[in-house]
């Protein structure tokens, strides 16, 4: 393994509200291998419970994890591409020390990033590190989004996470949307003007 190999990988970038998360996470081969026996593999494929074990089990065996995040008003402003690379450089610039190497999730590269990476299609299913950042990404932008919930009450965000589905269209036409909505996602949900 090449010293201080961070995975990194991103969550929430097909919402409707609130932040895009990203998080980095450096672990050694060996608790790559414990963690992938215990189950890690891309959050997408996990249940909400298995997640939530693994998280701890995550932060105690890598040598290093951070998250970023960037604000519905910063993917409004740059796009959710740039944006998605805000937040991954903001969890990679979290971390003790600066990786050897990026494992990036997808096909597209972290521009912002001017130091050695690799992007791996699939790599959440593939490598422990990517994996490990995809559930702990995903933990914690829920986490973040249930007590969003609590402070917009009507939208459903506890059930949908942010994501657009049939009850959060129904209310946005409703109530119409909140500052932590991503406007510029929403213009073909809500009608002009």
């Amino acid at each position: 393994m090449v010293a201080w190999e961070a995975g990194v990988d991103e969550v929430g970038r097909g919402c409707w509200f609130g932040p895009v998360f990203a998080a980095a996470v450096v672990l050694s081969e060996a608790a790559a291998s414990a963690l992938t026996a215990e189950g890690l593999t891309d959050s997408k494929a996990l249940t909400a419970r298995r997640r939530a074990r693994l998280v701890p089990l995550i932060e105690d065996a890598a040598e290093a994890w951070a998250l970023g995040q960037a604000s519905a008003r910063e993917i409004d402003h740059h796009g959710i591409r740039r944006a998605t690379e805000l937040a991954m450089l903001r969890a990679l610039q979290r971390l003790p020390q600066k990786p050897a190497l990026v494992l990036v999730d997808g096909v597209l590269p972290l521009r912002l990033w001017p130091h050695p990476q690799q992007t791996i299609v699939r790599g959440d299913s593939s490598k422990a590190s990517i994996a490990a950042a995809s559930v702990l990404a995903k933990e914690s932008r829920d986490a973040l989004i249930r007590r969003l919930a609590e402070r917009f009450p009507g939208y459903g965000l506890e059930r949908h996470a942010g994501y657009g589905t049939a009850v959060h269209r129904q209310a946005l036409l409703a109530h119409g949307p909140t500052a932590m909505h991503r406007c510029s996602f929403l213009k073909k949900v809500l009608p002009p003007g």
